[in-house]
């Protein structure tokens, strides 16, 4: 019988843990209802004296003149070019990442970011471009811990004004810099429109939080140190199979014929790249064709979407040194940091989520360009079905603008999903 009993325990241990997840409005202190007719004039009034304040404060200023920013204990300084005229909705902002990191001291990391002033700028027509010194001179010196919250408060600053779009922003990066690209596109995808990373190594980062984030990856055929290669088909092997079976994930994968690190990937003309990326890796073929492999001319096909209908979030990529806990229009404490969150807006105020081993808690922001607050909004989460009745809140709506400073990022309501075992 205590035989019995023991395997029985044993039996049971070796279960899954089923999490029951259950939605509420999110709760808000201080709360200021607002009138359903009266949000666009609530959200204008909001963003306006935001701007007003960001545009006072003295820290910004500092760093404006000082062309450099602090968090903590690292500083990155940055270099900026306005180039052609602006466009009606604002010039578009190309972030750009030097080579270098931890094989460099710090003058020749200096003189890396000097080259990176140029190097992606000398053939763009149009665009604010902003060229980074990586924060440390270490192997990872465009993704330090601080590395994250500084891109955050970057593209805060250069889209503070209507000079930039801010649904236009892009980052590309060269060797470290491809390396940076991985990182912080991977967790942060939701700032930007497209990305481009040439010659870096991924260093094993997730692609799943790509699924909205059109990406170009770039290697030389001869470029074997740390197999940068090969990992760049294989990268983009990765994800062709998720674009296959999720649909979403965007992307490009060239890889550049007869080149070893460098290539002319800084110039607008068309270069040999191999024509099957999986036929090269897998057999060695070199049959070659014509690309133009440019980042802009790549990046600038894509505008970002800020609310996209489907979104995938992998809890594990997140970077929780970044001083917002968002992600899209979903949210969760850095705690929550495992498992992944599917989510589809289905319109007329319903929405799928699917969660796979999610450990701890997340919430969703909704404001009126995703759903009707005159009408209750469903929730399908794991299958089962709640209706609630959300009232817009301008306590929320300012809290949420201030949070990432993005105007596309304002929201008046928002839902818990508390997540039990």
């Amino acid at each position: 019988m205590k035989k019995l009993i023991a395997i029985l325990l044993l039996l049971f241990m070796a279960l899954p843990a089923y999490a029951e997840i259950t939605a509420q409005p999110m709760e808000i202190s201080d709360s200021e209802p607002l009138k359903i007719d009266a949000l666009t004039d609530a959200r204008n009034e909001v963003w306006n004296a935001y701007c007003n304040a960001m545009l006072k404060d003295s820290t910004l200023i500092k760093e404006i003149n000082d062309s450099a920013m602090t968090f903590g204990e690292a500083t990155m300084r940055y270099n900026v070019k306005v180039i052609g005229d602006r466009p009606e909705n604002g010039y578009p902002l190309y972030i750009a990442m030097h080579g270098g990191g931890a094989d460099e001291d710090p003058e020749g990391n200096d003189d890396q970011w000097a080259q990176m002033q140029e190097y992606y700028s000398a053939a763009l027509e149009c665009g604010v471009y902003v060229a980074v010194r990586g924060v440390r001179d270490t192997w990872d010196t465009h993704f330090n811990p601080e590395s994250y919250p500084l891109y955050d408060r970057l593209i805060r600053y250069m889209t503070l004004s209507d000079e930039v779009d801010p649904n236009r922003v892009y980052l590309e990066g060269f060797s470290a810099g491809g390396d940076g690209v991985y990182a912080i596109a991977a967790r942060m995808p939701d700032r930007f429109a497209a990305v481009n990373m040439s010659s870096g190594h991924p260093n094993g980062i997730s692609m799943v939080n790509l699924y909205n984030l059109p990406i170009q990856l770039q290697a030389g055929e001869f470029d074997d140190m740390y197999d940068r290669n090969t990992v760049t088909a294989e990268y983009g092997l990765k994800l062709d199979a998720l674009q296959a079976e999720n649909g979403g994930y965007e992307h490009r994968t060239l890889i550049h014929y007869d080149c070893g690190h460098n290539y002319d990937d800084f110039q607008p003309n068309p270069i040999p790249v191999m024509s099957n990326v999986a036929a090269w890796l897998e057999a060695g073929d070199r049959t070659h064709e014509d690309v133009d492999s440019f980042p802009p001319d790549y990046m600038d096909q894509y505008t970002r979407d800020a609310l996209p209908s489907t979104l995938i979030w992998d809890l594990s990529t997140r970077a929780d040194s970044r001083q917002t806990e968002t992600f899209y229009y979903m949210t969760a404490p850095y705690t929550t940091n495992q498992g992944a969150v599917r989510v589809v807006n289905e319109g007329d105020n319903y929405f799928s989520i699917d969660t796979q081993d999610v450990n701890g808690d997340f919430g969703m922001l909704l404001n009126e360009r995703m759903v009707d607050f005159s009408r209750p909004v469903t929730f399908n989460v794991d299958g089962k079905e709640t209706t609630l009745t959300l009232m817009p809140d301008k306590t929320l709506l300012t809290r949420t603008t201030q949070d990432r400073g993005d105007p596309e990022y304002q929201f008046e309501a928002g839902v818990t999903f508390h997540v039990s075992f």
